[in-house]
């Protein structure tokens, strides 16, 4: 496959050619020539585009593919397609299947199932059995089959013995421990966020205590194990507040954010629109200003999608009974891209998409030179565009974002030799 790639901005603080609008000849998956108004050989099929941008691919920090067991939400090839279309060239995938990714062999399968995909997939193994927070699974066999960091989704870890042993168990190979920060008995039945607009809206909310504490009690532990965590979907201030102080001490501790809770705050629940019920849920606009602010000042690294998949059967019903959950890997980046404006430089955004996520897993980062393989994400950051429901590649089609005005929109990726590109 030859490729050509004209008159694009590159956003990578790792290449000398960053900020720069360069030509990039690609031939057989790798970079063959860099550089300023090169000519396009014979044969080779032109890419351009009005603002065309490419940077090194990004890397998704935590989607759900709910397979095996609950294709008919998604399947790994259906949220290949969604991640492709949303600029990732790899995508790190949530344990939380039926059954659950809790040893090798699931681990395998879903290696398998993504053999020779365009985006890498890369496991995530459960911190314990079933993920039923009880005994710990067996974390070092999924680490050499190729798990690349230990979490039980959204089922926070409640049992503090069990996170102190994990993170201790995880130190002799350096493994990653991820907890969603979720105090069950503070948010149990929890409908939204807890504050004015749940008071007036007669809904039970979920009080940004129940996930501070659980911030608070993991730095603790990870104070006495000296290992290593990362907590996934921020979405209140003291937590923000926490994760700065425990860096400034200089615990091994990184964090991420859902794009979508940069953008959505709780008002839109006005409707109670189901698509907008999620964990963690959506805030108000203080906790959201924070969030952004610990983006500026590197306490938040990572900015992910969050997406989790329902079918039509778990979110069309009443408010009180429908699922949480929102898909979210094709608007990711032109959601954070809106939110951001004006807050952040491009290329902080992009560090955060591209680079901070494969350095929190430990993975080397991706190099944009001549005789590297292409591993490549091309985006228009100043084009506005709608998601429409006929666009949406998931199975599931519980997008908050449909026929909502989103500025910044991927275009395609390279890697592995192939392109998808719209």
């Amino acid at each position: 496959m030859k490729l050509f790639i004209q008159s694009a901005k590159l956003i990578s603080k790792h290449s000398e050619f960053h900020n720069q609008v360069i030509d990039l000849y690609i031939n057989n998956g790798k970079i063959e020539a860099i550089g300023n108004n090169l000519t396009p050989p014979e044969k080779v099929n032109i890419y351009t585009h009005n603002n065309l941008h490419i940077s090194a691919g990004w890397l998704d920090l935590g989607a759900n593919f709910s397979d095996p067991g609950n294709e008919h939400k998604e399947t790994i090839e259906s949220g290949i397609n969604a991640a492709a279309k949303g600029g990732f060239t790899a995508v790190a995938i949530s344990p939380a299947t039926e059954p659950p990714i809790d040893n090798k062999s699931i681990v395998q399968y879903v290696k398998n199932k993504a053999n020779g995909a365009i985006v890498d997939l890369l496991p995530m193994g459960a911190i314990s059995k079933g993920i039923h927070g009880i005994e710990l699974a067996e974390l070092f066999d999924m680490y050499e089959t190729g798990a690349v960091a230990f979490t039980d989704g959204k089922a926070s870890v409640q049992n503090p013995n069990l996170l102190k042993t994990a993170l201790l168990y995880c130190k002799a190979f350096d493994g990653l421990v991820i907890n969603y920060a979720d105090h069950k008995d503070l948010s149990h039945k929890g409908m939204m966020h807890e504050g004015e607009k749940s008071m007036h809206l007669g809904l039970k909310g979920i009080p940004a205590l129940a996930e501070e504490i659980i911030v608070n009690r993991d730095l603790y532990l990870l104070e006495y194990t000296e290992g290593k965590i990362h907590f996934s979907t921020l979405s209140t201030a003291k937590s923000v507040e926490l994760i700065k102080e425990a860096k400034k001490k200089g615990l091994r501790v990184t964090a991420d954010v859902s794009a979508a809770h940069l953008l959505i705050d709780d008002s839109y629940l006005d409707e109670f629109d189901t698509r907008f019920k999620v964990q963690p849920p959506f805030r108000d606009k203080s906790h959201i200003k924070a969030l952004i602010k610990g983006l500026k000042d590197k306490t938040i690294d990572v900015i992910t999608s969050n997406h989790v998949p329902e079918d039509i059967e778990a979110k069309k019903r009443e408010f009180d009974h429908a699922a949480f959950g929102i898909i979210n890997l094709q608007t990711a980046f032109g959601a954070a891209n809106t939110a951001l404006k004006g807050k952040l430089e491009l290329e902080e955004i992009i560090e955060k998409l591209a680079d901070n996520p494969r350095r929190v897993l430990g993975l080397e980062p991706i190099q944009i030179k001549e005789g590297e393989m292409a591993n490549l994400t091309l985006f228009s950051p100043e084009e506005n565009w709608k998601l429409e429901k006929s666009d949406i590649a998931s199975k599931s089609k519980n997008s908050p974002f449909i026929g909502m005005e989103l500025i910044g929109k991927p275009l395609g990726i390279i890697n592995h030799n192939q392109i998808v590109y719209s």
